[in-house]
Protein backbone atom coordinates (compact mmCIF):
# COMPACT_ATOMS: atom_id res chain seq x y z
CA UNK A 1 0.00 0.00 0.00
CA UNK A 2 2.48 2.44 1.18
CA UNK A 3 4.24 1.84 -2.16
CA UNK A 4 2.19 4.70 -3.24
CA UNK A 5 3.32 7.20 -1.17
CA UNK A 6 6.97 6.27 -0.70
CA UNK A 7 8.03 5.94 -4.72
CA UNK A 8 9.22 9.05 -4.80
CA UNK A 9 11.12 9.30 -1.22
CA UNK A 10 12.71 5.75 -2.31
CA UNK A 11 14.21 7.41 -5.57
CA UNK A 12 15.35 10.05 -2.84
CA UNK A 13 16.68 7.35 -0.28
CA UNK A 14 18.90 5.65 -3.29
CA UNK A 15 19.96 9.35 -4.44
CA UNK A 16 21.94 9.34 -0.55
CA UNK A 17 23.30 5.52 -1.38
CA UNK A 18 20.20 4.32 0.95
CA UNK A 19 18.67 0.89 -0.08
CA UNK A 20 15.23 -0.11 0.52
CA UNK A 21 12.97 -2.83 0.79
CA UNK A 22 9.59 -3.06 1.57
CA UNK A 23 6.96 -5.40 2.74
CA UNK A 24 3.69 -4.31 1.76
CA UNK A 25 1.78 -7.18 3.62
CA UNK A 26 -0.26 -10.10 2.53
CA UNK A 27 -3.02 -8.87 0.24
CA UNK A 28 -1.23 -5.47 -0.12
CA UNK A 29 0.47 -4.63 -3.80
CA UNK A 30 1.77 -7.31 -5.66
CA UNK A 31 2.15 -9.52 -2.62
CA UNK A 32 0.00 -12.88 -3.11
CA UNK A 33 -1.87 -14.66 0.18
CA UNK A 34 -4.88 -15.10 1.69
CA UNK A 35 -5.91 -11.78 2.50
CA UNK A 36 -7.76 -10.30 -0.56
CA UNK A 37 -5.80 -7.41 -2.51
CA UNK A 38 -5.91 -4.17 -0.71
CA UNK A 39 -7.51 -5.07 2.58
CA UNK A 40 -6.48 -5.01 6.08
CA UNK A 41 -7.68 -8.09 8.58
CA UNK A 42 -6.27 -5.82 11.66
CA UNK A 43 -4.11 -6.71 14.77
CA UNK A 44 -4.07 -10.16 16.17
CA UNK A 45 -6.44 -11.12 13.44
CA UNK A 46 -3.73 -12.95 12.23
CA UNK A 47 -1.36 -14.49 14.88
CA UNK A 48 0.98 -11.85 16.28
CA UNK A 49 4.09 -14.83 15.35
CA UNK A 50 2.92 -14.86 11.82
CA UNK A 51 3.44 -10.89 11.35
CA UNK A 52 6.60 -10.93 13.59
CA UNK A 53 7.78 -13.55 11.21
CA UNK A 54 7.55 -11.34 8.14
CA UNK A 55 9.59 -8.75 9.46
CA UNK A 56 12.12 -10.23 10.18
CA UNK A 57 12.16 -12.84 7.63
CA UNK A 58 12.31 -8.81 5.35
CA UNK A 59 15.36 -8.28 7.33
CA UNK A 60 17.55 -11.24 7.08
CA UNK A 61 16.52 -11.06 3.58
CA UNK A 62 17.83 -7.26 3.53
CA UNK A 63 21.14 -8.73 5.12
CA UNK A 64 21.65 -11.42 2.21
CA UNK A 65 21.80 -8.66 -0.51
CA UNK A 66 24.59 -7.54 -2.42
CA UNK A 67 26.24 -4.81 -1.12
CA UNK A 68 24.24 -4.77 2.10
CA UNK A 69 25.85 -4.53 5.47
CA UNK A 70 23.89 -6.30 7.62
CA UNK A 71 25.08 -4.23 10.89
CA UNK A 72 23.60 -0.74 8.85
CA UNK A 73 19.75 -2.60 8.60
CA UNK A 74 16.82 0.27 9.85
CA UNK A 75 13.32 -0.24 10.23
CA UNK A 76 10.73 2.26 9.16
CA UNK A 77 7.02 2.65 10.14
CA UNK A 78 4.32 4.71 9.66
CA UNK A 79 1.09 4.75 11.15
CA UNK A 80 0.17 1.29 12.40
CA UNK A 81 3.11 -0.38 10.94
CA UNK A 82 4.97 2.38 12.77
CA UNK A 83 3.94 1.04 16.14
CA UNK A 84 4.78 -2.42 14.80
CA UNK A 85 8.30 -0.87 14.44
CA UNK A 86 8.26 -0.61 18.40
CA UNK A 87 7.97 -4.54 18.74
CA UNK A 88 10.04 -5.91 16.17
CA UNK A 89 13.00 -3.45 16.88
CA UNK A 90 12.93 -4.90 20.37
CA UNK A 91 13.10 -8.10 18.83
CA UNK A 92 15.84 -7.57 16.56
CA UNK A 93 18.87 -6.18 18.31
CA UNK A 94 21.18 -6.08 15.12
CA UNK A 95 19.32 -3.45 13.39
CA UNK A 96 21.50 -0.14 13.53
CA UNK A 97 18.39 2.21 13.78
CA UNK A 98 14.53 2.50 13.65
CA UNK A 99 11.97 4.91 12.51
CA UNK A 100 8.63 5.35 13.61
CA UNK A 101 6.42 7.66 11.78
CA UNK A 102 3.34 8.98 13.24
CA UNK A 103 2.95 5.52 14.84
CA UNK A 104 -0.10 4.16 16.46
CA UNK A 105 1.67 2.74 20.08
CA UNK A 106 -1.98 2.30 22.03
CA UNK A 107 -4.78 1.21 20.87
CA UNK A 108 -6.47 1.55 24.49
CA UNK A 109 -5.77 5.26 24.64
CA UNK A 110 -6.82 6.09 20.67
CA UNK A 111 -9.70 4.03 20.80
CA UNK A 112 -12.02 6.66 23.09
CA UNK A 113 -10.95 9.59 20.89
CA UNK A 114 -11.78 7.26 17.32
CA UNK A 115 -15.39 6.25 19.35
CA UNK A 116 -15.89 10.11 20.16
CA UNK A 117 -15.62 10.78 16.79
CA UNK A 118 -18.34 8.77 15.59
CA UNK A 119 -22.05 9.44 16.04
CA UNK A 120 -23.41 6.95 18.56
CA UNK A 121 -25.84 5.31 15.52
CA UNK A 122 -22.89 4.54 13.15
CA UNK A 123 -20.50 3.22 16.19
CA UNK A 124 -23.26 0.95 17.37
CA UNK A 125 -23.65 -0.27 13.55
CA UNK A 126 -19.81 -0.41 13.24
CA UNK A 127 -19.69 -2.85 16.13
CA UNK A 128 -22.91 -4.95 15.21
CA UNK A 129 -20.62 -5.52 12.12
CA UNK A 130 -16.95 -5.90 13.80
CA UNK A 131 -19.01 -9.06 16.14
CA UNK A 132 -21.10 -10.48 12.78
CA UNK A 133 -17.48 -10.16 10.91
CA UNK A 134 -15.83 -11.91 13.94
CA UNK A 135 -18.69 -15.07 14.09
CA UNK A 136 -18.74 -15.40 10.67
CA UNK A 137 -14.90 -15.45 10.54
CA UNK A 138 -15.60 -18.81 13.07
CA UNK A 139 -17.24 -20.50 9.85
CA UNK A 140 -15.16 -19.66 7.30
CA UNK A 141 -16.63 -17.27 5.86
CA UNK A 142 -15.23 -14.47 3.96
CA UNK A 143 -14.62 -10.86 5.82
CA UNK A 144 -17.04 -8.57 6.11
CA UNK A 145 -15.56 -5.00 4.83
CA UNK A 146 -15.97 -1.64 5.73
CA UNK A 147 -14.28 1.42 4.41
CA UNK A 148 -10.76 2.48 5.85
CA UNK A 149 -12.05 6.03 6.58
CA UNK A 150 -14.71 7.91 6.35
CA UNK A 151 -16.94 11.25 7.28
CA UNK A 152 -18.47 11.72 10.80
CA UNK A 153 -21.49 9.43 10.92
CA UNK A 154 -20.44 6.88 8.49
CA UNK A 155 -20.10 3.49 9.01
CA UNK A 156 -16.39 3.35 9.12
CA UNK A 157 -13.27 1.95 11.19
CA UNK A 158 -11.81 5.50 11.45
CA UNK A 159 -13.82 9.04 11.14
CA UNK A 160 -11.67 11.00 12.99
CA UNK A 161 -11.14 14.70 11.40
CA UNK A 162 -8.11 13.62 9.72
CA UNK A 163 -9.23 10.45 8.26
CA UNK A 164 -9.87 11.39 5.11
CA UNK A 165 -6.71 12.70 4.42
CA UNK A 166 -5.30 9.60 3.58
CA UNK A 167 -6.51 8.80 -0.02
CA UNK A 168 -4.96 12.35 -0.92
CA UNK A 169 -1.58 12.07 1.36
CA UNK A 170 -0.92 8.26 0.01
CA UNK A 171 -2.38 8.67 -3.81
CA UNK A 172 -2.20 11.95 -4.86
CA UNK A 173 -3.00 11.86 -8.43
CA UNK A 174 -5.75 9.30 -8.12
CA UNK A 175 -3.91 7.05 -10.61
CA UNK A 176 -3.87 3.44 -8.51
CA UNK A 177 -8.11 3.11 -9.03
CA UNK A 178 -7.34 -0.76 -8.08
CA UNK A 179 -6.84 0.42 -4.54
CA UNK A 180 -9.26 -0.96 -1.93
CA UNK A 181 -9.74 0.81 1.00
CA UNK A 182 -11.42 -1.41 3.25
CA UNK A 183 -10.78 -3.28 6.59
CA UNK A 184 -12.28 -6.38 8.16
CA UNK A 185 -14.70 -4.85 10.41
CA UNK A 186 -13.98 -7.34 13.28
CA UNK A 187 -10.51 -5.15 13.78
CA UNK A 188 -12.84 -2.33 16.08
CA UNK A 189 -12.83 -5.32 18.25
CA UNK A 190 -9.15 -5.86 18.29
CA UNK A 191 -7.85 -2.26 18.38
CA UNK A 192 -8.12 -1.98 22.25
CA UNK A 193 -5.20 -4.83 22.73
CA UNK A 194 -2.79 -3.46 20.01
CA UNK A 195 -0.24 -2.23 22.40
CA UNK A 196 3.27 -2.11 20.74
CA UNK A 197 4.57 0.59 22.59
CA UNK A 198 5.01 -1.50 25.63
CA UNK A 199 8.12 -2.76 24.24
CA UNK A 200 9.35 0.47 23.98
CA UNK A 201 11.93 0.12 27.34
CA UNK A 202 13.53 -2.96 25.20
CA UNK A 203 14.62 -1.12 22.05
CA UNK A 204 18.35 -1.00 22.08
CA UNK A 205 19.08 0.35 18.79
CA UNK A 206 18.63 4.23 18.25
CA UNK A 207 14.97 4.97 17.77
CA UNK A 208 13.02 8.50 16.11
CA UNK A 209 9.62 9.00 16.86
CA UNK A 210 7.78 11.47 14.16
CA UNK A 211 4.72 12.79 15.91
CA UNK A 212 2.68 15.45 14.46
CA UNK A 213 1.59 17.36 16.98
CA UNK A 214 -2.57 17.72 15.81
CA UNK A 215 -2.46 14.10 14.67
CA UNK A 216 -6.21 13.07 15.40
CA UNK A 217 -5.83 9.56 14.74
CA UNK A 218 -2.89 7.66 16.57
CA UNK A 219 -2.74 10.97 18.47
CA UNK A 220 0.90 12.28 19.64
CA UNK A 221 0.98 11.78 23.57
CA UNK A 222 1.02 8.07 23.42
CA UNK A 223 3.86 7.99 20.70
CA UNK A 224 5.55 10.74 23.07
CA UNK A 225 5.26 8.47 26.46
CA UNK A 226 6.65 5.41 24.75
CA UNK A 227 9.42 7.60 23.32
CA UNK A 228 10.39 8.41 26.76
CA UNK A 229 10.74 4.50 27.57
CA UNK A 230 13.07 3.85 24.51
CA UNK A 231 16.58 4.25 26.07
CA UNK A 232 17.87 5.82 22.54
CA UNK A 233 14.92 7.67 21.21
CA UNK A 234 14.59 10.99 19.43
CA UNK A 235 11.63 12.91 18.67
CA UNK A 236 10.96 15.21 15.97
CA UNK A 237 8.14 17.11 16.28
CA UNK A 238 6.04 18.11 12.97
CA UNK A 239 3.16 20.72 12.43
CA UNK A 240 0.44 19.35 11.11
CA UNK A 241 -1.97 16.19 11.03
CA UNK A 242 -1.90 12.57 10.91
CA UNK A 243 -1.07 12.21 7.22
CA UNK A 244 1.33 15.61 7.00
CA UNK A 245 4.32 13.87 6.64
CA UNK A 246 2.98 12.68 3.15
CA UNK A 247 1.61 16.50 2.95
CA UNK A 248 2.41 20.06 4.31
CA UNK A 249 5.22 18.55 6.54
CA UNK A 250 6.74 16.22 3.55
CA UNK A 251 10.03 17.91 3.17
CA UNK A 252 10.76 18.49 6.54
CA UNK A 253 10.15 14.60 7.68
CA UNK A 254 12.42 13.52 4.79
CA UNK A 255 15.15 15.76 5.92
CA UNK A 256 15.10 14.56 9.26
CA UNK A 257 14.36 10.70 8.70
CA UNK A 258 17.45 11.04 6.57
CA UNK A 259 19.48 13.18 8.74
CA UNK A 260 18.86 10.43 11.61
CA UNK A 261 19.77 7.80 8.79
CA UNK A 262 22.63 9.79 8.07
CA UNK A 263 23.95 9.61 11.48
CA UNK A 264 23.33 5.98 12.21
CA UNK A 265 23.86 4.18 9.57
CA UNK A 266 27.48 5.40 8.06
CA UNK A 267 29.99 3.28 8.00
CA UNK A 268 32.44 2.11 10.83
CA UNK A 269 35.49 3.57 11.39
CA UNK A 270 38.17 1.04 12.38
Amino acid sequence: MFRLALSGDQRRLRDHGRGNLGDEGTGHGSVRGEVPRGRFHGPRLRPQAVRDERWHAAIECAATLPDVDPDRIALWGFSLAGGHVFRVAADHPRLACAIAQTPLVDGRAVAPHALRSMTPGAALRLFGRGVADALGSLLGRPPLLVPTAGARGSVASLTTPDALDGDHALDPGRRHTGWEQTVAARIVLRLGGYRPGRHASRIRCPLLVVVCDQDRSALPAPALRAAGEAPAAEVVHLTGRHYAPFLESHEQAVAAELSFLEKHLAPRVP
